[in-house]
């Protein structure tokens, strides 16, 4: 159980880290999503070709998948225009407000009866996120940006939901990413023509950081994650995963000092996002108490 949570950790902090890397890389964001989903489907194809654990679907899920592969691919577009415009802290502190979309559209999408916490506590997010967007009007581009992406990040969270049940999780990164390439690769040419980048080709501190981001920010952090599903529930994985904007914004605080350049007004908003994430967890943990039998046994 102890090695289980620690990797569960180790790949929160990976995904948080991804932040920093997006803005250490000198592309603009098209081309940074581009590469890291490139680096991705060729690394992982390898890997599982490597290991015989290339799988096949079928031709209606096919599609589906790529389809939410391109939902991932433009979130990512938005959530790195986010930090190009913006900065690491604000957007992942719009991440934050997943919460609401979540509570707000799963039960438009699946039927699932609204929760009023839920709601709730969504709001408080978007207050916490109003307050920093009030007292820090020149990162106004950077929120839009930062919230369309969370909005796109929670219907592809709805949609795979039902699709990670009959698929397995490597084939499924494998497939939709592969969809979010081909999505890319078509609608870049109109991409940089309206947004011309300095240079197309990666430079090697560029390539470097690339892979990194890819094989351990993706590949590996979804590798220890689905070996701590094996001893974890899914209940303890939710309530780790509340953590990563946490983790990114204080990474964003040592590696570029960003905490030099906001207001008070961020502090605030700041500080409200973690009340809501400390009284979600709070939540679930009584509702894990109350009704045990949703989340499974830990063992």
């Amino acid at each position: 159980m102890k090695n289980a949570l620690i990797k569960l950790h180790i790949a929160v902090f990976l995904w948080g880290f991804t932040g920093v890397l997006g803005r250490l890389i000198s592309f603009n964001e098209g081309l940074l999503v581009w590469y890291r989903i490139f680096f991705t489907v060729v690394s992982l194809f390898v890997l599982m070709w490597w290991r015989g654990q290339l799988e096949k679907v079928g031709t209606k899920s096919k599609w589906q998948l790529f389809a939410t592969g391109g939902i991932i691919a433009i979130h990512w577009c938005f959530f790195y225009g986010s930090i190009k415009y913006a900065n690491v802290s604000i957007a992942l502190t719009c991440f934050s407000s997943g919460g609401l979309f979540t509570a707000l559209l799963e039960p438009l999408m699946t039927r699932r009866r609204i929760v009023v916490q839920e709601i709730l506590l969504g709001l408080l997010t978007i207050a916490g996120i109003y307050l920093i967007f009030h007292f820090d009007p020149q990162y106004k581009t950077g929120i839009i940006l930062g919230l369309t992406g969370t909005v796109l990040s929670t219907i592809f969270s709805i949609l795979n939901k039902k699709q990670v049940e009959t698929i397995a999780p490597r084939t499924l990164m494998l497939y939709e990413l592969t969809g979010g390439l081909i999505l890319l690769t078509i609608l870049l040419p109109a991409y940089l023509h309206y947004f011309p980048p300095t240079h197309i080709l990666p430079t090697k501190t560029d390539a470097l950081w690339l892979l990194i981001m890819s094989w351990l920010c993706t590949i590996l952090a979804m590798d220890l994650s689905l070996q701590a599903l094996k001893k974890v529930t899914a209940f303890t994985q939710n309530l780790t995963l509340n953590l990563e904007p946490v983790y990114g914004i204080i990474l964003a605080f040592i590696v570029y000092h960003e905490n030099k350049n906001l207001s008070n007004g961020f502090y605030l908003g700041f500080c409200l996002i973690l009340l809501t994430v400390v009284l979600q967890m709070v939540r679930v943990i009584k509702q894990h108490k109350k009704e045990p039998h949703l989340f499974g046994m830990e063992g």
